[in-house]
């Protein structure tokens, strides 16, 4: 018995991409930080994580279950769990379900602001899975998604909209929709030959590589913005400049002829991206 639970474990983690959290979660935790200058209450800290949790496994069940069709005809993704049928589509859809909710009450938890606009956030991540059917923008769907994390962690603490979380959300929205180009060139032949959309099937991997340049320096210069607002100071631009170090080498890793290294730019340094920022906000705010 405990095998098998075990083994469904493994593949529902294996489902959502579990280890991927620590994309998006750091920072919500910058934004809870940022907004209040030092650390935040253990209740708000708590529900904020909750709340990512749950909005970044509904957001991967809700991806594999619309995707599910496109993924069976998909070389590199016809191994998923739900087209082998190692995961039911109705487990996945209850996963999705349970997630949502979870997100939803985790937002009532916080204040009444952050629960009203829970179900805007239930709607991007029911929406951003059908864009890269309709535009070629569909990267900053995903970038858009992903924003929700700083701006959220700001409003669980402040209640309130302010001009520092929205250069932070808009610099993570640039950072995804960067490193989401790249890693649709994979994907460009086939998505060309179904009829998707995304920045490369429009101009091509040399093209879509010059736009995730331009977008990741954008990154830099919002998360510059957002240091200026606030008055930080040596701790914060010291992990921008690792930040800007990381994005470098991100991109030294892959070329429009070689995608070989995907993995590791995507995942290796995409996690040390939101972790070192996370650990300067830190040093910054408690030093």
């Amino acid at each position: 018995m405990f095998a098998g639970l075990l083994r469904t474990w493994r593949r529902f983690v294996s489902l959502v991409r579990l280890e991927q959290t620590v994309f998006a979660l750091p920072f919500a935790w910058v934004g809870m930080l940022l907004a209040r200058g030092s650390l935040p209450e253990g209740r708000v800290a708590f529900w904020v994580t909750v709340a990512m949790v749950g909005a970044r496994t509904a957001g991967m069940a809700l991806n594999r279950l619309i995707d599910r069709e496109i993924d069976a005809r998909n070389p590199r993704t016809c191994q998923r769990d739900l087209p082998t049928g190692r995961v039911s589509v109705r487990s996945v859809q209850l996963l999705a379900g349970l997630s949502l909710g979870t997100l939803v009450v985790a937002a009532g938890f916080l204040n009444p602001l952050c629960l009203a606009l829970s179900p805007l956030a239930v709607l991007l991540l029911l929406v951003y899975s059908y864009l890269k059917r309709l535009t070629w923008a569909c990267h900053l769907g995903l970038g858009l998604v992903q924003a929700c994390a700083p701006i959220g962690g700001w409003l669980a603490v402040t209640g309130r909209f302010e001009l520092p979380a929205w250069l932070l959300g808009g610099a993570i929205m640039l950072w995804v929709g960067g490193f989401d180009i790249l890693y649709a060139c994979q994907d460009l032949q086939h998505d060309r030959a179904v009829g998707l959309h995304s920045l490369p099937v429009r101009l091509g991997a040399r093209g879509a590589f010059r736009v995730a340049r331009v977008c990741h320096v954008l990154t830099l210069v919002l998360l510059a913005l957002v240091g200026t607002l606030l008055g930080l100071g040596g701790a914060w631009n010291l992990g921008l400049g690792l930040v800007g170090v990381l994005l470098v080498w991100e991109h030294s890793l892959l070329s429009p002829e070689d995608l070989s290294r995907m993995q590791q730019a995507f995942f290796t340094c995409n996690a040390a991206i939101s972790l070192s920022l996370l650990v300067a906000c830190l040093f910054e705010i408690l030093t």
